[in-house]
């Protein structure tokens, strides 16, 4: 089975690594490259919607890129102990009628001993905004990696 560093159980360098590399992943909207750090049957809720396997999750994220427009997160680590990881994040998007969202949200992630996510629960808020109040273009530069972000 391949490996997905860094594994658990996590210390907090690494807790922050494995975020980044989350976060980095969904600013591609690659739903393939992203459903590869899940294990094979990965339990996710996401909002209201149950899935379980990459297959679904594939699917799901395919769904949601469609959906929500030009699509940019930020991620941050809340806490973490041995192979659980606590995440909060903001992202924002539009719709097809150009309205623009910024989501708020805070996930918990579970890890197998090969740094495969197994399980994911996500709590998500979504606030309307004007375009004027985006915050977030795009990936995180590099000089803004581990650096946090205002709740408003």
């Amino acid at each position: 089975m391949a490996e997905r560093p860094p594994l658990p159980p996590f210390t907090r360098e690494s807790a922050a690594r494995k975020v980044q590399a989350a976060e980095d992943a969904w600013n591609t909207r690659d739903p393939h490259k992203v459903a590869l750090a899940y294990s094979e049957d990965s339990v996710w809720r996401n909002r209201d919607t149950f899935l379980t396997g990459r297959e679904e999750i594939v699917a799901f994220l395919t769904a949601k890129w469609q959906r929500e427009r030009d699509y940019a997160l930020r991620k941050d680590l809340w806490a973490f102990d041995g192979n659980r990881i606590a995440v909060r994040f903001q992202y924002e998007c539009h719709d097809a009628g150009g309205q623009w969202w910024r989501s708020y949200g805070n996930e918990l992630w579970e890890f197998d001993e090969h740094g495969l996510m197994t399980r994911r629960e996500a709590s998500i808020n979504d606030v309307p905004i004007e375009e004027y109040e985006r915050r977030i273009h795009g990936p995180r530069p590099h000089g803004e990696r581990g650096a946090g972000f205002p709740l408003r």
